[in-house]
């Protein structure tokens, strides 16, 4: 009867560690799925991340990985608020209760692509006299 006890104990031991490291590997596959593809245009100025696309806003998280895209966009700025194309993979943070801003912050996981802008896009207001 005790090596009965002893043998069922072992098996539900084992059986509760298998099914603790299942858990723990869908737990880290589902955070790799929770990354989005965004496509547009960023811009990083006065302390302030965007990133626009053709249907939203998004505040990036100023962080290590946003620094690293502000350098690689740099070489194709004319001006320091000009907006650059670029291809991320983020992490969606909707915008907690009471915070000003757009709904969602994206923090950056992977730089794809930075693309030079287009010269004949002229969608600029310039304010002032030219002389």
């Amino acid at each position: 009867m005790k090596k009965l006890f002893i043998l069922l104990l072992t098996i539900t031991t084992l059986t509760s560690c298998k099914n603790d490291s299942k858990t723990e590997d869908s737990k880290v596959e589902n955070e790799n799925t929770e990354l989005t593809f965004i496509q547009g245009e960023f811009v990083y100025y006065a302390d302030a991340a965007v990133i626009q696309t053709r249907k939203d806003v998004y505040g990036v998280v100023i962080d290590e990985k946003m620094h690293e895209l502000n350098n690689q966009v740099e070489p194709f700025k004319m001006e320091i608020t000009d907006m650059v194309p670029v291809e991320i993979r983020g992490k969606l943070i909707p915008k907690p209760e009471g915070e000003e801003g757009w709904p969602f912050k994206v923090e950056i996981k992977e730089i794809i692509k930075v693309s030079k802008p287009d010269p004949n896009k002229n969608d600029v207001v310039k304010l002032g006299s030219q002389e």
